[in-house]
């Protein structure tokens, strides 16, 4: 069993992290990960472990709001750890991801994935009805043309 090292002799992974309807997302940027312990609860996520130089990695954070530990996924990569943890009320937006007001230099957000999804729905439409109006018109275009006389250009 690894050697419980406490917090204050640790430092903090690089934090991303975005929110979905139903799920958050916490990526944790460490190289080469080692001795990895992650602790999701229904309030909180604390991860342990060492990095690529054997430094000791600590990260506790306090949720926005209550999460459903028994629907969540960890998985490690070499560069990673990536957290998926369901939210107990889907259809809320979290404005961040701490409960406390103050925010960390490690902790960011994940612009990349970042999605306004109050409208996702809406851009789904959009996105469908636009898809539909192009095949309608690849439609009224008619007949494709006749590629018989292609063979002659192989002589």
């Amino acid at each position: 069993m690894p050697k419980i090292v406490r917090p204050e002799d640790c430092q903090p992974a690089r934090t991303l992290w975005y929110d979905r309807k139903k799920y958050i997302t916490i990526n944790f940027a460490i190289q080469n990960p080692k001795d990895v312990q992650v602790d999701i609860q229904d309030t909180k996520i604390i991860l342990s472990c060492k990095d690529v130089d054997d430094n000791n990695i600590y990260n506790e954070i306090e949720f926005y709001d209550r999460v459903f530990k028994s629907d969540s996924t960890v998985k490690v990569f070499d560069r990673t750890i990536n957290t998926l943890i369901r939210k107990v009320k889907e259809n809320v937006a979290w404005p961040r991801l701490q409960k406390d007001l103050a925010k960390p230099a490690w902790l960011l957000v994940d612009f990349d994935n970042w999605r306004d999804w109050e409208n996702e729905e809406e851009d789904g439409m959009a996105e469908y009805e636009q898809y539909v109006d192009m095949l309608n018109d690849m439609k009224n275009k008619g007949e494709p043309p006749a590629m018989d006389d292609l063979d002659d250009l192989s002589d």
